[in-house]
Formats: C-alpha cells, sequence, structure tokens
C-alpha cells in the first residue's frame, strides 16, 4: 500500500500543470539553517534538495576521486544498518534516497510520503552524519568506480572532455576528473574518504530548498535534526579560475570513425548585466536546437553531422563558452571550419530581427516547462540560491529575456566572441586537419 501511495503521489506531482504562482518563503531554523520552501499540501509528499558546495574540487593532492568515492559510499549502510539492511528500510518506507556529485556540489535528493517523513529523515540523516564505509562496500563501489575508468580510457568523448579540462583549466581541480584516476582511486583508503565526508559534507557550505506537504515550521525541525552532528565547517574552497583558450586545433589521435570535437572560448559571468543578450545570442547560434545556426549550416546544408550544439558555462569558479560534435573523419575539417566562419560572421554581423523574436520567444515559453513537479521546483530553487539569485528571478526572469534588445546582441557579439581564442579539442583521426 506505501509502495502504491508513493507512486500516486510521484505521478500526481509529475502531472501536476505548473503552478500560476510559485510562492516562495525563505525560513531561517533556530540551529541557523537557511532554506527555501514552496508549500503544496493537495498531495501528502515532499521533495527535499540539498546541495553541499565544493563537490570533488575539495579532493586533496594526491586523493583525486576520494569525495567520488565517499558519496557513492552514503547510501550502502549508516548507523547500525549495513548495505542490505539500509536498501531494505529505505523500500519499506517508500522513500526515494539519492546522492550525486559534481565538481562543485554534493547532491542529495529526497523524495517521501508524508505519513513517513519522520522514519525517511531518520534514515537520511544516519546516511549523512553515520555512514559506515565498511570494506566490503568499499571494495565494491571502488569496482565499480574504476570499470567506468577504465571505459573511459577507450570513449573518445570522456578523452576529448579529459584533453579540454586539461587545457582550460591546468594546476586546478577542475583540470582532472572528479572521478579520480585508476592510480589515485586504487590507492584511497578508509581513512582518506573519513576525511572528505569530513571535509564535504558541513553546514557553512550548506543549501536547501523543500517543496511540498510540509509547513515551516515543521521544516525547521526536519533541517535541525537531519544536520545535527554535521562539523560546522568543511575544506576551503579552490580560488577561481580564468580557463585558457589559446586558439587553435588540439589533436589526439585515436582509432574511431567519427572525431569528437569540442570547442571553446572564454565566456561570460551569470552576474554580468549582459548576461541575458549572451544568452539570446548563445541560443541563436548554438543553443536553440535545430533552429540554431550551428545546426542549420553544419548539419542541414552541409550533413557534417547529426548534432551540433553550444552553450554558456558559468560553473561556480569558472566561467566560458563552449560546444561540441561529432563528425565523420573525413568531413572533420570542414565542420571546424564552418564552426569558425559563423563564429565570425555572428560577431562582424549580428543576428537578425527575426532570429531575436524567435529566439525570446521560444526562451520565455520553454521556462514554465521547467516547474513541472515537486522535485525538478525544489531542484531551481536550490540552484537560484547557489548563484546569489533573489526569489523574486522566477517572475522576472522572462522579462529579462524580452528586454533583450538587438543592439544588445550586436554589442555582446562584438564584445564577447573571439574567434582568434576559439579552442577545438579534437580526438579522432580527421582527415587533412592541421593541428597545433
Amino acid at each position: 500500500m506505501i509502495r502504491a501511495l508513493f507512486a500516486l503521489a510521484t505521478a500526481l506531482t509529475l502531472a501536476t500543470p505548473l503552478r500560476a504562482e510559485v510562492a516562495i518563503q525563505e525560513i531561517t531554523t533556530p540551529g541557523g539553517i537557511n532554506a527555501w520552501l514552496v508549500e503544496e499540501h493537495s498531495i501528502p509528499f515532499t521533495a527535499l534538495e540539498i546541495r553541499f558546495q565544493g563537490g570533488g574540487s575539495l579532493d586533496l593532492p594526491g586523493k583525486r576521486g576520494a569525495t567520488n568515492l565517499m558519496v557513492g559510499l552514503l547510501e550502502e549502510g549508516a548507523g547500525d544498518l549495513d548495505a542490505r539492511a539500509f536498501t531494505k528500510a529505505k523500500e519499506s518506507l517508500a522513500a526515494d534516497l539519492s546522492y550525486a556529485i559534481t565538481d562543485d556540489t554534493v547532491a542529495v535528493s529526497a523524495r517521501f510520503l508524508t505519513e513517513n517523513r519522520s522514519e525517511a529523515i531518520a534514515l537520511l540523516r544516519q546516511s549523512l552524519v553515520a555512514p559506515r564505509f565498511d570494506a566490503e562496500a568499499i571494495e565494491r563501489v571502488r569496482a565499480q568506480v574504476l570499470t567506468g575508468l577504465r571505459q573511459d580510457e577507450k570513449d573518445p568523448r570522456s578523452l576529448a572532455a579529459r584533453a579540454f579540462d586539461a587545457m582550460a583549466f591546468a594546476g586546478h581541480p577542475y583540470a582532472s576528473t572528479h572521478e579520480g584516476t585508476i592510480e589515485s582511486v586504487s590507492a584511497l583508503t578508509r581513512d582518506d574518504l573519513l576525511t572528505a565526508h569530513q571535509g564535504a559534507l558541513a553546514r557553512d557550505r550548506l543549501y536547501v530548498g523543500a517543496v511540498g506537504d510540509i509547513t515551516p515550521a515543521d521544516l525547521c525541525a526536519l533541517l535541525d535534526e537531519l544536520f545535527a552532528g554535521l562539523p560546522a565547517t568543511g575544506a576551503a574552497l579552490p580560488e577561481p579560475i580564468t580557463p585558457a583558450f589559446p586558439g587553435g586545433i588540439h589533436l589526439t589521435e585515436f582509432d574511431t570513425p567519427q572525431s569528437v570535437i569540442l570547442f571553446g572560448q572564454p565566456g561570460i559571468d551569470r552576474d554580468d548585466p549582459d548576461f541575458f543578450a549572451a544568452f539570446v545570442l548563445d541560443h541563436i547560434l548554438g543553443g536553440g536546437g535545430f533552429e540554431s545556426r550551428l545546426m542549420q549550416e553544419v548539419r542541414e546544408k552541409r550533413g557534417l553531422t547529426y548534432g551540433v550544439y553550444s552553450y554558456l558555462a558559468d560553473r561556480d569558479l569558472a566561467f566560458w563558452w563552449g560546444g561540441s560534435l561529432n563528425s565523420q573523419n573525413e568531413r572533420a575539417a570542414e565542420a571546424i571550419e564552418v564552426i569558425r566562419t559563423e563564429w565570425q560572421k555572428m560577431r562582424d554581423e549580428g543576428v537578425t530581427e527575426a532570429e531575436l523574436n524567435d529566439a525570446r520567444t521560444y526562451l520565455t515559453g520553454a521556462y514554465p516547462l521547467r516547474f513541472d513537479g515537486n522535485g525538478p521546483i525544489a531542484s531551481i530553487l536550490v540552484g537560484m540560491q547557489m548563484q546569489g539569485l533573489p526569489t523574486s528571478y522566477i517572475t522576472e526572469r522572462n522579462s529579462k529575456v524580452n528586454a533583450v534588445t538587438l543592439d544588445d546582441v550586436k554589442r555582446v557579439a562584438t564584445s564577447l566572441m573571439s574567434p582568434e581564442n576559439l579552442t577545438f579539442i579534437v580526438v579522432g583521426k580527421p582527415a587533412g586537419l592541421p593541428a597545433n
């Protein structure tokens, strides 16, 4: 019955249309924890999103992959429960607890029915405060990580991403994957995991979003109970870095019928007054699916790839403008040349009024579709907090997109787009491709 109720609550939540207004409440618990809450009492179900800033970038020298391995073990036994007992307890409550990591965050997601709230939070608390790190579990999860790392060594897209990061972020944690290397992960000890746990899961880097059947008073009590026992402060965060984009083509030969191509140049800070103009510009260039210029020129007109896209990257410690595509080896050089040409053309000529209108229409129309359930909304709340956005951003965002003018886009294209710094990382055996 409990599982049926949970499935029903999840289905109803995902099927709920966007609310006319997302009323965000900012709360501070008696214990000093800040959180954002959207109350929704129509379904007895709550989604809780938790982020600890820092993530894999907190790994100590020589311990790359420690935080990733630690996060993989949080649900492999906690307190008095070994891995099997923990899973059984979670299933008996029909609770969904998940743990993930990026270079910038450790993310924890919890979904639970109101009737099981206390038990679900107690179980979640054990996983955060008292993970067991049993020897058998460590070796099992380590083997899974190592399998993934060995597969990455044979995957051209993974190799391209590694080469891109090593070039752009040399000397910084971003320069290598947070999963570590075969050598570093193989050498990690239980003490390394305990150190990573203390460094990453701390209250001074905590962000919380909650959506669902819970009041501010109940959420305050829940959060103070949940995070009691975590250290007040964690490991020091790394310094920001300005990515390096020297220009040209950087080739890694790899025996594959298609070349993987990543490209990038300096980007724009999310806090920059011109960010929304750059956001619209990128949508027109390569972020807008089949209607983008790159898709039209590279795929539709010339058939050089199945798909090509661009994006503005704004991570905690760096920002850049990037993109990627795959292309047959014999046509990879032509694909790169077309991208360079379009980059130069957009910088010099800007965009058309029709392109701008289409971009604004799409971006404003698609935005509400993100708010399609308690879980997605809770995740959005946390993301807004981490970016330093106000609660009013949800209602203001589309007006900022609509305020972008043709002159704004032209100005930003001229100042931001940098063909001389546009750098290509290629993994494959492209024919006739001159490389640096």
